[in-house]
């Protein structure tokens, strides 16, 4: 003890040396490693750059501070120094309190910035909310707008008559009522300033742009336009990979239907299901399932046309409605895919849904629907009716709701995680363990040493499925804190436990603990990755794929690399699988490896001798490498280094798909576009240019595919017919004397075209290219910069090389290389040119004929009148 209080006052001395020394980052080190905030202060205020140390201080508290607890008294130092400055940083300020759970903060900020009379005020609080957005906090964001709702002067009964009845407007155009409210409020507002004072219309006006935000509407908007107009995905790829699955193969032909809607997910573009319908009609049961419920994926985000999209497959009244129940639990599913995470509108559809049928594939699909929906708002109702379904001990609606109330609830850690573990201690049904299993875990996301005793309880269990849930509440509950307690147990239940499945996801836990430093995932599981024992090579895999997703890091994709040659089809299956989760968005020019992964996946989907388990793998890999029609990464970490929410709870869900297939599509959840999209004050994307310094080539994408030549009918050896050969070694002999003659290339082209041979003429011209055609590159070497226009593709890696023109005519308020930046506009009374307002005329993406017709009469790329309808609902006959 003495020992301690020694080492402690030595420290004390050395914080207040380092003080005097002007020394203050080493000075803030030591006052935060010995509990005392007072010297923290003082270390910041004296600093000569307080906003840089403040910076520095958050960047500490997250990366070292290892109790939850502790890190929030840091956070809340913070703000009151932050609100103490003269020029406070409302972005830092707004992005604490959202850590501390303080809505209220963070709405009087806003309040504060919209009412102020400057212009720039209001684009920093647009700014402050996308950047909230972004954390994908649903409960905090609504929280927040609500009490925006309360704090504005207008009287309350004015808004009133503009709220339509929720009901009737989705009966008239079948939009999400949310959608509807907001455009009746803003109408209603502005007739109720009208005659009032113009800072309260002003005020009206920002009130209505900054709740459209706040809701997600905005982001998922603007985000849908660009990733229809930019949509790049190679409809080639798909064609080999169906050609190569065989018709009796139903785990490769879902794999196919999955890898279609990751690859074309947030596009809307569902071309490849409406020209292979005959062969989509295939699937049967769980199939049909699967197939319907990726018409979500790829619609992701279409809040205002979701429920029309869905319509031919929603049941229709009654219980069952007599479609497929496959169809209709699959389309219940897709309606929270698209909703997910911004499901006020859809909830109610969802919960009547529920209630009206007792068909257990229906109740599985608007559980999972539900959850994804109501993420993280913790809605007793809605938790009611879930839980009402999980006690009617059906097996296969049972794992769907104990999945749902984990969605509901995560980050919660109320009473109702011991109420789900006493249910899974009763069951009989594996599946619904193993359900509540994860939804346990999901409850105590984030919650780090509050989860302690629970996860505690978990691992001691005898049943290995509750065990289980507990790697996945250890790894969600330390999600990106690499704290060193959670890594140490995860590696002893890693090598002890005697449940497969128990170790498998112990290594696998691995990359949610670490994924704020993946350089370190590699390092950690690496004798993991040659263990003896096929289940945790897998955890390994995918541990790496997690931690790394998104990143191209070299000693992941060299640890990957013999794990996707392993000797057992699932490991290969796991690499395959993670190899694509960390080159999404890397190309060929960036690393080498990227073009040789890609021959690999060819060659494993084209081999008919390959397992069923790696062919899956590839196929699943062909899609999340093209995701997002090629324009979304796995981002785990917001720009400012908090976890996103959606995005994590996606993976882990997604890593469920060992057990369930239908599960794979929560991958989608955790991709973000990449995508640089500048705003201006009416939140319109303004046309503008910017420097990428780098070459083109890192960053461009992938080439396209072009037709195999793999194919048995190329491979023939070709008959040559004696002529042929006397004609073809006469016209290389005249070639020769004409070249040795010092003939001009004219002359010999021309000799070329006399031989009469159309294959000898041929190779001449290729031969002629290939000569040719290195000295024009010679001569125009790759430039070192590109110019960009708003909106523009970013990848993360190209990100450091983002430049602002110096005479640009658009200013950013905050200056970040990618995501929703608003910019000030130097030059307000000239017109502006706009960008994404509809699909570009010229766009190389396969949308097909209808839906590229659509976008190019539309002012509006995402109007649903012009949008093809989907597939027609199809019924297997046997």
């Amino acid at each position: 003890m003495t020992y301690f209080g020694v080492s402690f006052a030595v420290l004390l001395f050395f914080s207040f040396r380092c003080i005097m020394d002007g020394k203050y980052q080493q000075a803030m080190g030591i006052a935060i490693e010995c509990r005392r905030l007072d010297k923290l202060e003082e270390a910041i205020t004296r600093s000569d750059n307080v906003h840089g140390t403040l910076a520095y201080s958050i960047n500490v508290s997250h990366s070292f501070v290892y109790r939850r607890e502790y890190r929030q008294e840091v956070l809340r130092l913070l703000v009151k120094v932050y609100e103490k400055l003269p020029s406070p940083d409302y972005l830092s300020i707004c992005q604490c309190l959202m850590f501390l759970d303080e809505p209220g903060g963070v709405a009087n900020i806003l309040e504060r910035l919209l009412r102020s009379e400057n212009k720039e005020d209001a684009l920093l609080a647009f700014q402050i909310a996308f950047d909230l957005v972004e954390n994908e906090h649903q409960a905090f964001l609504l929280n927040v707008r609500d009490r925006l709702s309360a704090l504005k002067s207008l009287p309350s009964e004015s808004v009133q008559p503009g709220y339509s009845d929720p009901a009737t407007a989705q009966n008239e155009n079948s939009a999400a009522p949310e959608d509807v409210q907001m455009t009746d409020e803003s109408s209603a507002v502005t007739k109720s300033v009208h005659e009032a004072d113009p800072k309260e219309v002003m005020y009206a006006e920002r009130l209505t742009k900054i709740k459209g935000i706040l809701s997600g509407e905005t982001s998922i908007q603007l985000t849908l336009q660009f990733l229809f107009s930019y949509n790049k995905s190679d409809l080639l790829i798909l064609k080999t990979i169906k050609q190569s699955v065989e018709m009796r193969n139903s785990v490769c032909h879902s794999a196919t239907i999955y890898a279609n809607a990751i690859m074309h997910a947030g596009t809307t573009v569902d071309t490849f299901l409406r020209d292979n319908l005959d062969w989509l009609s295939r699937a049967t049961n769980w199939a049909k399932f699967s197939a319907t419920a990726g018409l979500g994926v790829i619609h992701r985000g279409h809040l205002q046309q979701g429920r029309s999209l869905m319509a031919p497959y929603l049941p229709q009244g009654g219980a069952g409605g007599g479609g497929s129940p496959y169809s209709e639990g699959g389309a219940l599913y897709a309606l929270g895919l698209i909703h997910a995470n911004h499901g006020e509108g859809i909830k109610q559809f969802l919960r009547d849904s529920l209630r009206g049928t007792n068909v257990e594939v229906i109740q599985h699909g608007a559980c999972l629907g539900l959850g994804l929906a109501a993420l993280g708002t913790a809605d007793e109702e809605i938790y009611d009716d879930i839980k009402t379904v999980l006690y009617t001990d059906s097996a296969v609606a049972g794992e769907a709701a104990g999945i749902s109330m984990g969605l509901l609830m995560v980050g919660t850690a109320s009473e109702k995680a011991s109420e789900m573990l006493a249910y899974a201690h009763e069951t009989q049904h594996e599946k619904i363990i193993r359900g509540l299993a994860l939804g346990i875990a999901l409850t105590v996301y984030g919650r780090e040493e509050e989860a302690d005793t629970l996860i505690e309880q978990m691992t001691r269990d005898q049943d290995p499925i509750l065990r289980y849930g507990g790697m996945y509440a250890l790894a969600l509950a330390y999600r990106g804190t690499a704290n060193n307690k959670a890594i140490r147990q995860l590696l002893h239940f890693a090598v002890s436990d005697v449940s497969d499945d128990v170790r498998r996801t112990a290594v696998l836990a691995l990359g949610f603990v670490l994924y704020s430093e993946p350089e370190q995932t590699p390092r950690i599981v690496s004798l993991l990755s040659e263990s003896y024992n096929p289940h945790v090579r897998y955890g390994a895999a995918l541990a790496v794929g997690i931690s790394c997703a998104g990143t191209g890091l070299s000693e992941a994709i060299s640890l990957l690399e013999p794990l996707t040659s392993d000797v057992v089809d699932f490991v290969r299956q796991g690499a395959l699988i993670a190899m694509a989760m960390v080159m999404v968005q890397t190309n060929e020019a960036s690393d080498s490896r990227v073009g040789t992964f890609r021959r690999q996946l060819e060659k494993i989907i084209l081999d008919k001798h390959e397992d069923t388990m790696s062919k899956m793998g590839a196929i699943l890999a062909s899609g999340i490498l093209d995701a997002g029609g090629r324009n979304v990464t796995i981002r785990l970490l917001s720009k400012t280094k908090h976890d996103k929410v959606t995005a994590v709870v996606g993976l882990a869900v997604f890593s469920q798909f060992w057990y369930w297939y239908p599960l794979i599509y929560f991958v989608s959840l955790s991709f973000s576009p990449t995508a640089f999209i500048g705003l201006n004050y009416d939140l319109k994307v303004p046309k503008f240019e910017f420097l990428s310094h780098a070459k083109p080539s890192l960053f461009e994408y992938p080439k396209p595919t072009s037709v195999p030549t793999t194919t048995s009918a190329v491979k023939l050896p070709t008959a040559v017919l004696s002529t042929s050969a006397k004609a073809k070694a006469r016209a290389k002999k005249e070639a020769e004397q004409k070249a040795n003659a010092g003939k001009s290339t004219g002359a010999e082209s021309s000799a070329a075209a006399n031989t009469g041979k159309g294959k000898s003429s041929s190779e001449k011209d290729g031969e002629a290219m290939q000569v040719d055609s290195p000295p024009e590159k010679k001569s125009e070497p790759e430039p070192s910069f590109e110019i960009l226009t708003n909106p523009a593709r970013v990848v993360p890696a190209q990100e450091k090389f983002i430049k602002f023109l110096e005479d640009s005519r658009y200013v950013p308020v905050k200056l970040a290389p990618s995501g929703f930046v608003l910019l000030r506009d130097l030059c307000p009374n000239e017109p502006e040119v706009l960008s994404l307002t509809d699909a570009p005329t010229s766009t190389s993406s396969p949308a097909g004929g209808s839906t590229a017709a659509a976008g190019q009469q539309s002012s509006s790329a995402m109007a649903v009148d012009d949008e093809p309808q989907p597939p027609q609902p199809f019924e297997y006959s046997s």
